[in-house]
């Protein structure tokens, strides 16, 4: 049975930044990457996505999703999944630019019951992470034509509540580019690394636990967690990807590595291979 949760979804893959290559039906004027890039603007998605029931299952469920990213003055910002995130550094047009600000959000594997795995769900409910923590990167722009970009960034978190209270480092590159006026494409890989602290809060198994559940007494240890690989296309449907409505459609894969592939949860009653499939509507004004 699919299970319902309103929660927002890797929003900056469902959002094609505002960009243009050419003009397929040429009857209007192209901006220029400087124009694109010094234009106020805001876009928002609405969707839905089938994602893993806990990070590890082999069971999905139907999430409603919302997102939304945008550019103020020359400050961007954007929702990646439960997180915001805020460039500080100010919008240049030259050829190679840096980016950095904060990041704020929650994490909430196994924050509930009800999960779709009887055993999974006999375990202790998790505490809800309320994560913060910033991010630095840089990107070269005009890279296979004016208007595309090649960008490195590495997110750094630290969970300052009562759940893993632990710190992950995420290196992420993403492409992107517009592949006419009204269809953009972009492409993102990257890892998380993870403290033993946070294997041991989601994916060990200790002795009551093994009691109640029948899995293996199983002891995890950090490190690189797992590593992802994602692709977006978003298609105009009133002619222009700079205002008006929009489709996405994306594909997101997941592969988790070392103990977290070996973890009961995992390796018994799920799969170490995570998919997202995802897609909606948006608007941009």
């Amino acid at each position: 049975m699919i299970r319902l949760r309103h929660i927002p979804l890797l929003a900056a893959a469902f959002i094609a930044a505002p960009a243009i290559a050419q003009d397929a039906s040429g009857t209007a004027p192209l901006p220029s990457p400087e124009e694109i890039t010094n234009r106020d603007t805001l876009t928002v998605a609405l969707g839905g996505a089938m994602y893993p029931d806990y990070e590890g299952s082999n069971d999905y469920r139907f999430i409603p999703a919302v997102g939304f990213r945008g550019q103020y003055r020359g400050f961007s910002f954007t929702t990646r999944g439960l997180y915001l995130y805020v460039n500080v550094v100010p919008n240049s047009t030259a050829k190679v630019t840096f980016e950095a600000g904060p990041i704020l959000g929650v994490r909430l594997n196994r924050t509930k019951k009800r999960l779709k795995d009887d055993v999974v769900d006999l375990l202790p409910v998790k505490k809800t992470a309320f994560e913060a923590g910033g991010f630095v990167g840089v990107t070269v722009h005009g890279v296979t034509n004016p208007y595309g970009s090649l960008s490195g960034r590495i997110d750094v978190l630290h969970d300052f509540a009562s759940a893993h209270k632990s710190t992950i480092v995420s290196p992420n590159i993403d492409f992107s580019t517009p592949l006419s006026r009204t269809t953009y494409f972009s492409a993102s890989v990257g890892m998380d690394f993870v403290s033993n602290r946070f294997a041991d809060y989601y994916f060990s198994i200790n002795p009551a636990e093994s009691l109640i559940t029948g899995l293996p007494v199983f002891d995890a240890s950090g490190g690189l967690k797992n590593w992802k690989a994602g692709v977006l296309v978003n298609q105009s449907i009133t002619g222009d990807l700079l205002h008006g409505l929009g489709m996405f459609g994306t594909v997101n894969y997941s592969r988790l590595v070392g103990d977290f592939k070996r973890s009961p949860i995992v390796s018994e009653r799920g799969s170490a291979n995570q998919w997202l499939l995802a897609a909606g509507l948006t608007y941009t004004w």
